[in-house]
């Protein structure tokens, strides 16, 4: 009895030994899973603009793959559909444009594929280390944008920072938060505290 009871507690210890590796192993499966989410759906959503770089490519067709930065024109030479505006459409809008461009007269059914290499940046200015603009990362927030320009200056005000949206046409200025999620082409101001 004594012999049995003592392998059910190593037995025991061994599976709660393991446990701590499974838990963290699973977070980190929902963190990077919950992740691909929000990137999947910011790309979904997403309106393409001036400075983010994009990669066409249809299947089996090399010479169709096309890598390019927009510029203010919104404008992309593509092989024989010539110049294509696509500052505003979304990747699927894009990816359908082309489709139906190459449907026929080229191929029977070509397999569009649009992706998204670079964001456009994000531009944080006012009472941090290191004002400017930054590459855009999913997932970013106020919080993290700061710490990406060096932190806060000492008369920073944590409570009255303001966010353009970039793809606000009226470029109204809203109050937000530490937490606040950011999108690619927002304008970050960070004014002083008043003591």
């Amino acid at each position: 009895m004594g012999y049995t009871s003592t392998l059910g507690r190593r037995a025991l210890r061994a599976v709660l030994s393991i446990f701590p590796i499974f838990s963290v192993l699973w977070l980190a499966m929902g963190t990077s899973a919950a992740l691909a989410i929000t990137q999947g759906s910011l790309e979904s959503n997403y309106r393409l603009g001036s400075g983010d770089k994009i990669l066409i490519n249809v299947y089996g067709e090399d010479d169709l793959t096309v890598e390019t930065q927009l510029s203010d024109s919104g404008l992309v030479n593509y092989p024989f559909l010539g110049e294509l505006k696509v500052n505003g459409m979304t990747v699927a809008e894009l990816e359908a444009r082309i489709h139906q461009g190459l449907k026929g007269d080229y191929l029977v059914n070509p397999n569009v594929h649009v992706s998204i290499l670079e964001y456009r940046p994000f531009y944080i200015h006012g009472e941090v280390e290191k004002p400017g603009g930054y590459p855009y990362q999913p997932g970013l927030t106020v919080s993290k944008a700061a710490a990406l320009a060096q932190g806060f200056t000492e008369r920073a005000s944590e409570s009255k920072i303001f966010v353009v949206r970039g793809d606000d046409p009226s470029q109204t200025p809203e109050k937000v938060s530490l937490n606040a999620q950011l999108r690619p082409g927002d304008v970050i101001t960070v004014e002083q505290s008043f003591f």
